[in-house]
Formats: structure tokens, sequence, C-alpha cells
């Protein structure tokens, strides 16, 4: 019941946006373009509404080419949705500037060209920036005392093993991390996108990592049963941390690794996060480094060592400028922040992409750590 609560909102949403579009961009285009160009948003809302159908139904073929394209719709019309918003509110403001009307009609011509350019170039880069492999990010971080000086950690996150990201893209990013030599990755949620029977064969190659491997749930295992894909990643020797924890390094040159499961276990009440499990036993004299998917997460450690914190989930907002709403729900979108005066926090802006293949201003990541001891 929920879900078609969540289709029916979703929809109502996306038709907003597509008559906005038309009403407040397309319809106003110079010389009645806009009649011509009603077609698209009544494309693109047939669209959205074949992906939820798809979603409910799975009646596509199991196509990435086909998922992508059906997936694209929702991306495109966001996009369309936030040129359309700046449109008018040029349009709106321009009208208080007093000019003639020749002048005025040239203008406009001229700036209509200019915004359905810079509208075709925002998809370009989304659909250009979606599709490729990540790049490293290299971060230097810095924690007091930390035993081992450096230690280079690579952090996976978001790569959404689905309908799209299959086989090749999991050899892709398993010999990149490689070729890292890290002391350590960390794959911090939202690994998968389907249940794990139909996606074993394209994480089969997570075996070939390196070095070790610890795993943490993010929120979309919990929509494809958590507890196979915890087993099956077992298989391939990769540790998962259920609010525990585990002791990195000899002695002399130890710290923490705490994982902590996903907030939406409270809502599902399977695996729910229990911060105060996840740091029994902990020597709090020792460097904490905390895995937790949401950033939100951070705000429930005031009482605990925590150097810092890894996590994913917010894609870096994904397409520009989603992540503004992003915000509202999570402290913090991209990067390395100073929490506190002992807690810093790294965001990645995630491995893979979840729904549309789109990114703008945000691209995917391996994300590199390398962390000196101050």
């Amino acid at each position: 019941m929920s879900f078609y609560l969540f289709a029916s909102v979703f929809l109502l949403v996306m038709a907003l946006m597509s008559f906005y579009i038309w009403h407040r961009f397309l319809r106003q285009l110079t010389h009645g373009i806009g009649r011509f160009l009603v077609i698209i948003p009544i494309v693109l809302m047939l669209g959205n509404v074949f992906f939820v159908v798809e979603i409910v139904t799975s009646v596509i073929p199991d196509s990435p080419l086909l998922y992508m394209i059906t997936s694209s719709f929702v991306g495109i019309t966001f996009m369309l949705f936030v040129v359309a918003v700046v449109y008018d509110l040029s349009v709106t403001v321009s009208r208080r500037v007093p000019f003639d009307q020749s002048r005025r009609r040239t203008l406009k011509v001229i700036f209509d060209v200019t915004i359905l350019i810079m509208a075709f170039s925002y998809l370009l880069r989304g659909l250009t920036q979606g599709v490729k492999f990540p790049g490293v990010n290299p971060v230097n971080v810095k924690i007091k005392g930390f035993p081992q000086n450096p230690f280079k950690i690579v952090q996976l996150t978001d790569v959404h093993v689905g309908r799209t990201i299959k086989r090749d893209f999991i050899e892709h990013i398993v010999k990149q991390t490689n070729r890292l030599k890290p002391d350590l990755v960390v794959i911090t949620g939202d690994l998968v996108d389907q249940h794990i029977s139909e996606i074993e064969y394209d994480l089969y190659p997570l075996k070939d990592l390196e070095a070790p491997v610890y795993f943490i749930l993010g929120n979309h295992e919990y929509f494809h049963g958590p507890g196979e894909a915890i087993t099956y990643l077992q298989s391939l020797g990769i540790r998962t941390l259920l609010n525990e924890h585990v002791v990195i390094g000899e002695a002399g040159q130890q710290f923490n690794l705490i994982g902590i499961n996903d907030v939406i276990g409270h809502r599902t009440g399977l695996y729910p996060p229990d911060v105060d499990a996840a740091y029994t036993g902990v020597d709090q004299n020792l460097p904490c480094i905390v895995l937790a998917h949401q950033p939100r997460m951070i705000s429930e450690l005031a009482d605990y060592r925590c150097d810092l914190m890894l996590s994913g989930h917010t894609h870096g907002g994904q397409i520009f400028p989603f992540g503004l709403l992003v915000m509202t729900a999570q402290p913090y979108l991209a990067g390395l922040y100073q929490h506190t005066e002992q807690q810093q926090i790294f965001v990645s802006r995630g491995t893979g992409y979840w729904g549309p293949p789109l990114r703008v201003l945000a691209p995917s990541e391996i994300s590199q750590l390398t962390i000196y001891s101050s």
C-alpha cells in the first residue's frame, strides 16, 4: 500500500512538473513554437507513467538499454523543470525593465535561443556524465595520533548494481581499486539494486579485490533482501559489519572500524541501527573510523569517539540542483567536513547512480582517502 501511495504522489509531482514545463516555458517561446513543442511534456509524462508501471510489473525485457531509456524520462523531466523555472523567473524580471516593444521582441528571440541551447547542453552534460565510469577522488585526512601514517582507504558506495549497472562496471571498479593499492576497502551501502539471486554474476568480480573489504547496509539493501545480500557477500570474502566493530592493525598500530546499520532499519524492523551495540567493547582510546550509509547518522555519535565517518547515500545530489533538496534531509552533501572539533565526516558522491543515468555537477567517484597522523 505504501508503494502505491508513493507511486501516486510521484506521478502527481511529475505531472505538475510537465505542465509547468509547457505552460511557463515551452508555450512562451517566440513565434508560437510551443504549440509544436507540447509533444515534449506529453511524451515525458507518458514515459514517467511507463516507468512506474514497469517497476510494478517488470514488463520490460531485462535490457539495460531499455531500462536506461525509461528511467531517463524522470531525470529529463526534472532537468527541464529546472530550465523552465530559470526561464520563467528571467522573463518575469525582464518585464519590469523598461524597453521599447521592438527592442524587447529582439531580445526575447535572442534569450529564447540562448535558453534552448543551454537546455540542450544541460541535458547532454547529464547524459554523458551519467554513463561514464567513475574517476578517482583523492582526499587527504588528518587524524590526531593515527597509528599508521599514512593509511589508505578506498571507499565504494552507492554502486546500485541492478538493471543497468552490470558485471563490466564491477570489473572496472575492481581493477581501478586494485591499482590504488589500498590498505583497506570499505563499501558503505547501496551496493545492490535487485535481489541478490538476479545479480550474483554481476557482483562476483568483487572477490578479486586485493585488500580486506568491509561492507555495511544501505537503504537499498533493505528493499531487495538484506539477509541474502549479506550471505552472498560473505561468500566472496567480504566482511559485513552489522552494528559491530573490528580492530584493524597489529599491536601498537591499531584503530577501530565501526559499522552501523542504516536508519531505514527502524522502519522495516530488519537490522535496525544500534549505536550502543556497535560501540560495545570498543576501546575509545584508539582512533575510531565509523561506516554509516547516511550522513545524518553523525548526529547520533555525540557521546562516542568518531574521528572520521564515511558515508554515501546523497549521490552529491546527482543532478544539480537536486542537491538542495537532499540537504533538507541530510546535513552534508559531498566532500570532507569538520562536524565538531573532534569529529570529521566524508560523504562520497557515489560510485554508480540510481534511477536515471544522469549526473550534473556531481560526478561519480571511487574515493581514495589517505589518512595521516597529525
